[in-house]
């Protein structure tokens, strides 16, 4: 063991919201996000997230950063810090990103697969019947683009907070939003005629934006509101120890109700252009049949988008996964320094060996996911009703079973056993002005608990 490492620190607000936004806009938001505002009713499930996004994101995201920069530490140890007999949730924290790193930087080389092939002008190839199951279920392909994507990341990390995490994300997230503001004022620029019917993109944002109530039941808007607080759990990054690491990391002279505010904002407005570029491009070329792709959206369904478009299509397929793999890249170093500073503070290691030992670990367990679709192939029914192989069932262990515990403990701890208090003074410092402190007291005690419950209890099963 070595001596403790000096504590790195953003050298400003914006260095940690544009790091902290960039770990809330990843895969999450531009993939999973379009394909549920198409299932779930356009504007309904968009008013919801929108809501819920104001209210029970606002309070996990305060949480979490003012943990994180009370005690300066990272969540293994700072939940300990807090209170002595509920240091568990902090090995529960910090475990999740450890599940997380390998499988969401499989699915990141993938992106960076895709990426490669339009820029070297084989797009049409990835448009083909079989393309994206043919690649996944080979042996050393995967393997290779996986490996590149990880040590992208590592690097990245490697070099620090300052160097490495904030200068990265103030160049990559403000082209990450040029780029998806690009492309979505393109996609309402579209049209296609097929069988005599002709379709637009605005025709395709009108039917993102607009609600249907059509076919609408009580039960079927608990489905929406679940899914909305699903997608928002998910996207803000909370739960998964990278909020507090980020936190520990925040100045104190920092205003953490603005920050909090912009990374909100930020966050919402990436999602909602994600859904603005690719609903209306899908609608244009493939209808409402298209929309309901799903999970396939991205690899299998818009390839067959982008060779509708003609030779257009080819720059817009290398445009849209580069904003993809720029999204993933930000999201990524936030999961990997969580569980690099955790092993700094916990073990005393330097950054250095802690992430080469990390990027080992998480290259082993990577290299089984690439082979859970050939050599460890296998399928399991999971409580929720999906069939899943490896990497399904790690998703399934991280974002659906731990991730709630972890974020109703958090609740529980600051609402009822070291009180509200924790929070607000960390957030007050300096005299700042805590508008929404009522709500937050409200949401931690009682209502986010209770909606994180009814969440786990739909991931495992009981509601369907």
């Amino acid at each position: 063991m070595e001596g403790k490492p000096k504590r790195s620190s953003f050298t400003g607000s914006l260095g940690f919201v544009l790091a902290a936004a960039g770990s809330a806009v990843g895969l999450g938001n531009i993939w999973r996000f379009p394909y549920l505002a198409a299932k779930d009713g356009g504007g309904i499930f968009l008013l919801c997230y929108l809501i819920l996004a104001l209210t029970f994101g606002f309070t996990l995201l305060t949480t979490e950063i003012a943990i994180g920069r009370k005690t300066q530490q990272s969540p293994l140890t700072a939940y300990k810090l807090l209170h002595p007999k509920w240091g568990w949730i902090g090995v529960l924290a910090c475990v999740i990103p450890v599940l997380i790193l390998p499988y969401y930087s499989v699915i990141g080389g993938w992106v960076v697969k895709y990426l490669a092939v339009y820029i070297t002008g084989h797009g049409l190839d990835a448009a083909a019947d079989g393309y994206f199951t043919g690649f996944i279920t080979s042996q050393g392909s995967p393997l290779i683009w996986f490996a590149i994507y990880l040590l992208l990341s590592a690097a990245i990390v490697y070099k620090g907070v300052e160097k490495g995490i904030e200068r990265i994300s103030k160049v990559l997230m403000p082209v990450l939003l040029f780029l998806i503001l690009g492309i979505s004022i393109y996609s309402l620029t579209l049209h296609h005629s097929a069988d005599g019917v002709t379709r637009t993109g605005l025709q395709g944002f009108w039917i993102y934006l607009i609600p249907d109530f059509t076919g609408m039941t009580f039960s079927r808007f608990l489905t929406v509101l679940m899914d909305a607080m699903g997608q928002l759990f998910y996207s803000v990054s909370v739960a998964m120890g990278i909020m507090i690491t980020y936190g520990s990391y925040v100045k104190k002279e920092t205003n953490l109700v603005k920050a909090v505010n912009q990374i909100e904002i930020f966050d919402t407005v990436i999602a909602f252009l994600a859904g603005m570029m690719i609903i209306p491009a899908v609608y244009t070329f493939m209808g409402r049949e298209g929309m309901a792709s799903g999970p396939s959206l991205m690899f299998q369904a818009l390839p067959k988008v982008f060779a509708a478009m003609g030779a257009v299509g080819n720059i817009v397929g290398v445009v849209f996964f580069l904003t993809v793999a720029f999204a993933a890249l930000t999201s990524s170093i936030s999961i990997m320094e969580a569980i690099v500073s955790c092993a700094m503070d916990k073990f005393r290691l330097s950054r250095q060996k802690s992430t080469v030992l990390i990027t080992l670990l998480a290259m082993v367990i990577g290299a089984v996911v690439c082979l859970g679709y050939n050599v460890f192939y296998f399928e399991l029914r999971l409580p929720n009703d999906t069939v899943g192989q490896v990497l399904d069932v790690l998703d399934y262990v991280s974002n659906y079973l731990l991730m709630p515990i972890v974020a109703i403990a958090t609740c529980l701890l600051i609402g009822w056993v070291v009180g509200t208090k924790t929070v607000e003074d960390e957030v007050t410092l300096g005299g700042v002005s805590f508008g929404r402190r009522r709500l937050y007291v409200v949401m931690v005690k009682f209502i986010a608990p209770v909606m994180l419950a009814l969440l786990f209890l739909q991931s495992i099963g009981v509601f369907r």
